[in-house]
């Protein structure tokens, strides 16, 4: 099968199209003829260092996928050859979603939401799931509570401004001016201009932060908070505050979540949440979405076109 292979880690250049193995499915894992692959931050940064865990013989980055079921191993009863699905296979240890094929565990993918072509589905999981697991998981927003997303026109920002709304929260993004309107489509009831002012200076009595950015702007996030507030950080643990008093803060690492991917369809197919594409590369330009990517100036995701 066709794969994006890392010859080694370091530059986008380092990403070259292989035929290597196809890979077969073990007991409960499904074989996923893959028709598009999600980039995320996590992948070129792993490619700069090779800093994640479980690689193989050969190295193959990528966890969001969208495809259709090929196989099915000894065990798996939720699956049959020709569903279609989605999901973030294995991660942290290598999945190996930019190639033909990949075999994942039956229950790190859901049904694809029927609404969704494949690429807008490979454009979710990852992203998606960060946002359900800081905001549900770990946060319990409520209806009513204030919510600060940083990054909201980013992959996972503006996916959580819309999870953050369909909870019945009254949501604050930042992001650039040029930003404003998509980030108040996807409904934000107000947006800061980070460029323009300090988010401190003109938002208060925040519930709950989600900060996907860490540094200064997790220590800065504490002074929006309420009593009782909570500041969920993505970064690293590194980048989680010491709290003040009467505010929790903590580190959210994603992982794969069967449950929760049935949640974000469900979301998806009832009108309450849409990924924004902003790029579409076929398979052999990985290393140039990975160039555009780490530019920083995505509004939404990047997706690799494979089948």
């Amino acid at each position: 099968m066709r794969a994006v292979v890392v010859e080694q880690w370091g530059g986008p250049e380092n990403l070259v199209e292989r035929e290597v193995e196809r890979p077969e499915p073990g007991l409960n894992e499904v074989l996923v003829r893959v028709h598009a692959a999600g980039v995320n931050p996590v992948d070129w940064k792993t490619r700069a260092s090779g800093a994640l865990i479980g690689w193989g013989d050969v190295p193959v980055l990528g966890w969001d996928v969208s495809g259709t079921v090929e196989a099915v191993g000894p065990g798996v009863g939720i699956f049959r050859p020709g569903d279609e699905v989605f999901g973030m296979p294995l991660f942290p240890r290598q999945a190996g979603g930019y190639a033909e094929y990949v075999v994942a565990p039956a229950r790190h993918l859901a049904p694809k939401p029927s609404s969704l072509t494949h690429v807008e589905a490979a454009a979710l999981p990852l992203a998606a799931l960060t946002a359900w697991q800081a905001l549900v998981d770990a946060a319990d927003v409520r209806p009513g509570e204030r919510v600060l997303v940083h990054a909201a026109a980013g992959g996972v920002g503006h996916l959580a401004v819309q999870i953050a709304k369909a909870r019945g929260a009254y949501v604050v993004g930042t992001a650039s001016a040029a930003k404003h309107d998509l980030v108040r489509e996807l409904g934000a009831d107000e947006v800061v201009d980070y460029r323009a002012a300090r988010f401190e200076d003109v938002v208060s009595g925040i519930d709950v932060v989600l900060d996907g950015l860490g540094g200064e702007t997790a220590e800065r996030s504490l002074k929006v908070l309420r009593d009782g507030g909570r500041l969920i950080t993505l970064p690293g643990p590194d980048d989680v505050p010491a709290a003040r008093d009467g505010v929790r803060a903590a580190w959210v690492l994603v992982e794969p979540d069967h449950l929760g991917l049935r949640e974000i369809a469900a979301l998806v197919e009832r009108g309450a949440l849409r990924p924004v594409v902003d790029t579409v590369l076929p398979l052999a330009e990985a290393a140039e979405a990975h160039a555009i990517g780490e530019l920083g100036r995505t509004t939404g995701k990047i997706v690799l076109t494979v089948a």
